[in-house]
């Protein structure tokens, strides 16, 4: 199919598998629904090969795939299987947070800027050189195609004050109406002034599984109503932590 979500018409096209299960996703893409049985290959949760093969799955969500037949998105074999990678994926995060109750302490936390700080905007800020620039550019792309999209999947699932407040926000996130501000729109423009491609997920097969494995979580809480929280506290940590991130990266490429 053809895709504008960041502006640019481009074709999606399959990513390349990165090991069995994945294969067998992409491989099962590439025919039309027949009713065969599609076997579930056990992998490491955060790894290359479920990585992918859950990113496929969402995209189907998402804007799909060129010569992918639009009723795969429903089959339940496919369901099947994305459920399962889905119950690995999941066990793993919810082991390796911490987890608890206190949401006033998580979000005092959130609000604290540490100096001096460290991470990947202060190192390109302060010593990062063009090539990581391009890099890090790549990685991002795979979640800033789709910016808030992933958030948008909880409006539905919210009532009262916290539909509105989120809404409000996402408003922003699609630009207040205008195509040419969609955040998706202004990071394929950045893309477009580095000297990169800009095209609708065009470096995924470049972009290695910890910065997929982000987006995938996005889209796991969002096609999930039971986990409607986990996702309402993912966007405020993201919207609260942004700002003094962005203007790092603002800094870094003013000195690039």
């Amino acid at each position: 199919m053809t895709s504008s979500t960041s502006g640019y018409d481009t074709v999606v096209k399959l990513p390349s598998p990165r090991g069995p299960l994945s294969e067998t996703v992409i491989g099962t893409l590439s025919g039309e629904p027949d009713g065969r049985p599609i076997p579930f290959t056990d992998a490491d949760p955060y790894g290359e090969d479920l990585t992918i093969a859950l990113h496929t799955l969402y995209e189907l969500h998402y804007c799909g795939f060129d010569d992918v037949h639009p009723a795969w998105e429903w089959d339940p074999r496919l369901l099947e299987l994305r459920a399962q990678a889905e119950i690995v994926f999941l066990a793993a995060l919810r082991s390796d947070v911490d987890g608890g109750d206190d949401l006033n302490a998580a979000l005092d936390a959130l609000l604290v800027e540490h100096v001096p700080g460290s991470g990947v905007s202060h190192h390109l800020r302060d010593n990062g050189t063009w090539d990581e620039m391009r890099e890090y550019l790549a990685h991002r792309s795979v979640y800033h195609h789709k910016e808030a999209d992933p958030h948008a999947w909880v409006i539905p699932r919210l009532r009262g004050r916290a539909k509105a407040a989120l809404v409000a926000v996402e408003f922003d996130e699609f630009g207040g109406g205008r195509a040419d501000r969609m955040h998706s729109r202004l990071y394929a423009d950045l893309l477009e002034g580095a000297g990169m491609s800009a095209d609708y997920l065009h470096y995924v097969d470049d972009v290695p599984a910890p910065a997929i494995a982000i987006v995938n979580m996005m889209s796991l809480f969002g096609l999930h109503r039971s986990l409607r929280g986990a996702l309402v506290g993912h966007f405020a940590a993201a919207e609260i932590t942004t700002a003094p991130s962005a203007q790092r990266m603002a800094q870094a490429l003013v000195r690039l």
